[in-house]
């Protein structure tokens, strides 16, 4: 018989057996605070004042002390339960039309002291990065865009106390072919579909500002280590002013920043972003949305979730849901419009055109090819659309056609769907407007629901599920719900001997605190609690 050693933790009981031979030996576990502990300490010439200073067991003080440990031992698994994150200037999101390519973005700060910059928003990429001594990246002043009201920035890692490269050598380099010697600097290349757009330069490490909500805690500040690219030369739209001042992955990969925040213990897997018709919106990190939102799984590309892709099994326009219609998308959040494969495009231009009554004109230096001058009551008639995902699961856009300014009583508007090459789809920004989009890289699902996208940075307090009574106006698969957590403790057991009334109650919400702590807490701080003897 191979060698083996058995540890019995509960009995205390440690047992070795060498072939048929089996030895056992008993080890006595002592409490931290139990007279026995007292004696040994006292005995190893221990300080007295400290042993004075134990609390009596079961005394409230016993109970609070205990408690106290809890939260300490736990204290970023049970914060990262509960806790929002979003960029330390706020929740709030940006949108600035075609004067930054249709994007979405935020102000970040990073570095110590800390430096501002304006990234936009991707679902579609990891990398987040910046311009960094820069040797080709679009301007920095803001006399170049006029919708800003400050300057842009530039990183110096030299500048800031708190940056390191990243060398050749770190898991997270993915481009070591290049390095010379594993203590160089990791280089990184960040290449994009749009044609000939890319980031390069180096990775380095720094702090990224950010500030939490929870349920229970007012707004604080959290300073979380990143990992990003020092953004050296930038190209294609990226000189033209899309994300002039850099771009924040949200993907899948282990380097986007919701990925490092979660492995941090910081959040839980999970974030959100909501647009809103108002050139505004949020981003929260930690965020798994409503109990009542709809939802849909990710799909696996392989044998891998390296992006985030779902199925849509049909796409409605109007009253009507079109025969094989069915197609797998990519949600994006990098991506300003929707696009569609070749024949599910045709067939639901050719389904919108027959459902608007309005003229069909053409506009020069316009890609969208469905158009249309509209009076006031033709444009209440232009049809709705509805993307049908398993169970029966319903996602309704709100910005799938985008209106010009009147011109003599007309409306100009255009369908802003737009054909692709390959089998799959984008889901852009557009059709995520106006909802609480929920990226729940733990469960692996997109959630949603309709939002007006209120921003939370200067609230103290979030209520992270609705109350139990909401419901769901559509029904959710069963391993797809979410439930509220049950927040009644369990009575203790009743004392033989009862203290005072006022000393009783005290000990009895003690008691009711830490039953309903989870059991996988209790054990974890039990373990911390009980020490063995030499």
């Amino acid at each position: 018989m191979a060698n083996r050693l058995v540890i019995v933790l509960l009995l205390g009981l440690f047992t070795l057996e060498e072939g048929s031979v089996a030895l056992t030996f008993s080890s006595k576990l002592v409490h931290r605070f139990s007279d026995e502990a007292k004696e040994r300490w006292m005995s190893r010439g221990g300080d007295v004042s400290l042993v004075d200073s134990w609390p009596e067991k079961n005394s409230v003080e016993y109970l609070e002390l205990l408690l106290s440990n809890d939260l300490k031992r736990n204290r970023i698994d049970v914060e990262s339960q509960t806790q929002l994150l979003f960029p330390s200037e706020g929740s709030q999101t940006l949108f600035f039309g075609n004067q930054f390519y249709w994007l979405h973005y935020t102000w970040i700060d990073i570095g110590t002291p800390n430096v501002s910059f304006l990234v936009a928003l991707d679902a579609g990429s990891n990398w987040l990065w910046v311009p960094c001594q820069c040797i080709q990246c679009a301007p920095m002043s803001s006399t170049y865009y006029p919708s800003l009201d400050r300057e842009l920035s530039e990183y110096d890692p030299s500048l800031s106390r708190s940056s390191k490269n990243l060398s050749c050598s770190h898991q997270l380099c993915k481009s070591r072919a290049n390095c010379k010697t594993l203590n160089d600097p990791c280089p990184y290349i960040a290449e994009y579909s749009t044609e000939d757009t890319s980031s390069s330069g180096y990775l380095v490490e720094d702090i990224l500002h950010l500030a939490s909500v929870s349920k229970h805690a007012s707004k604080n500040l959290v300073q979380a280590s990143v990992v990003f690219g020092c953004g050296r030369k930038q190209s294609g739209t990226y000189l033209d002013g899309a994300a002039p001042d850099g771009l924040m992955g949200l993907g899948p990969g282990d380097n986007s920043v919701p990925s490092l925040l979660s492995k941090a213990g910081l959040i839980k897997n999970s974030f959100s972003i909501c647009f809103d018709d108002n050139a505004s919106g949020r981003i929260l990190f930690g965020d798994q949305g409503l109990a009542s939102q709809q939802s849909t799984p990710f799909l696996p590309i392989g044998e891998k979730y390296d992006a985030y892709f779902v199925g849509v099994e049909s796409y409605c326009v109007g009253s009507s849901c079109l025969q094989q219609s069915g197609f797998q998308a990519l949600v994006d959040s990098g991506a300003s419009f929707t696009y569609l494969p070749t024949d599910i495009y045709n067939k639901v231009v050719t389904e919108f055109d027959k459902h608007v009554s309005a003229k069909r004109v053409s506009l020069q230096g316009n890609s969208w090819k469905y158009c249309y001058n509209a009076s006031s009551k033709e444009l209440l008639n232009v049809p709705s659309m509805r993307l049908i995902f398993s169970s029966n699961q319903s996602f309704i856009t709100h910005n799938h056609i985008y209106t010009f300014p009147d011109d003599q009583g007309f409306t100009t508007f255009c369908l802003t769907v737009m054909s692709m090459d390959g089998d799959y789809a984008v889901i852009g920004q557009n059709f995520m407007t106006g909802h609480h989009m929920v990226f729940d890289r733990a469960n692996l699902k997109l959630g949603w629901s309709n939002s007006n996208c209120e921003d939370l940075s200067n609230k103290t307090n979030v209520n992270i599920r609705p109350p139990p009574d909401v419901g769901s106006t559509a029904p959710l698969p069963t391993t797809q719900q979410q439930s509220t957590s049950n927040t009644h403790a369990v009575a203790p057991a009743a004392a033989k001997t009862a203290p005072s009334k006022s000393s009783a109650a005290s000990l009895q919400q003690f008691h009711s605190l830490l039953i309903s702590l989870m059991s996988s807490l209790l054990l974890c701080n039990l373990m911390g609690l009980l020490q063995s003897s030499d």
